[in-house]
């Protein structure tokens, strides 16, 4: 495999970081900087207030479960993995099995951390990527916001296939799937 390194030491300069504006989830921070050829200029970005998580529940049959919510910045109905921000100091871990109960009323035995994703060069999160495996079903508790949530059993396959045509927009549900779904694979090997 091809070895894809890292750069070690930035090779921009912060010089005076500035809250633009505090909009509750998230800040604007526009940074005056000196970019990597050494020209000052301002850095402009929304950095997340808390990291958040999501899963990818998949049982013994091979189903996934999806969530479908309206998302009001895309004016849009979205089908996506179960998925929330960390509340205040929550491990990531806590933070999955508290949303995959909350809103899909599952409980999982065993968790895989996948990945740790980073949807947008222009927002500062990290999302941690879950598998869950081992479900059992209880009651869903969503929150206010959530209850025009749809919960929706399916084929992993079809999940991929939706994921694959444009079904599913959602990129960081697009990226759990598949990572899911590699996963899955090699551990049948």
């Amino acid at each position: 495999m091809t070895e894809l390194e890292s750069v070690i030491r930035s090779p921009w300069t912060c010089l005076e970081r500035r809250i633009a504006l505090d909009g509750g989830a998230f800040v604007v921070r526009q940074d005056e900087v000196l970019d990597p050829s050494g020209a000052p200029r301002q850095y402009t970005f929304a950095q997340a207030k808390s990291d958040f998580t999501c899963v990818v529940p998949v049982d013994e049959r091979g189903l996934t479960c999806l969530v479908r919510q309206w998302r009001y910045t895309w004016e849009a109905s979205s089908w996506e993995v179960p998925a929330g921000t960390l509340e205040r100091e929550e491990e990531p871990l806590t933070g999955a099995q508290r949303e995959l109960l909350e809103e899909v009323g599952l409980r999982a035995r065993q968790w895989s951390l996948l990945t740790v994703v980073r949807p947008s060069a222009s927002i500062a999160v990290n999302g941690y990527v879950y598998l869950a495996q081992g479900l059992t079903e209880h009651a869903p508790d969503r929150e206010a916001s959530e209850t025009d949530m749809v919960s929706r059993w399916l084929p992993l396959d079809d999940a991929l296939e939706a994921a694959s045509n444009g079904r599913i927009q959602h990129s960081v549900s697009i990226a759990a799937l598949f990572l899911a779904a590699r996963a899955l694979r090699s551990r049948s090997r």
